[in-house]
């Protein structure tokens, strides 16, 4: 048996672990100012009625 699967295994399960963990010790705070970062980025968005959409 080779060593090599058996360490990428490894290294897999405790990067999703780790990532885990990050995800659910996140602050609140922090992770609603990122979701609303691409919208907010300090221009006015206009929209024309005439325009149509397909």
């Amino acid at each position: 048996m080779t060593v090599g699967p058996i360490i990428g295994l490894v290294i897999f399960f405790v990067f999703f672990l780790v990532l885990l963990y990050m995800v659910f010790k996140a602050d609140k705070g922090f992770i609603n100012k990122m979701k609303d970062m691409p919208l907010n980025d300090g221009t006015v968005a206009h929209h024309d009625e005439n325009e149509k959409t397909e």
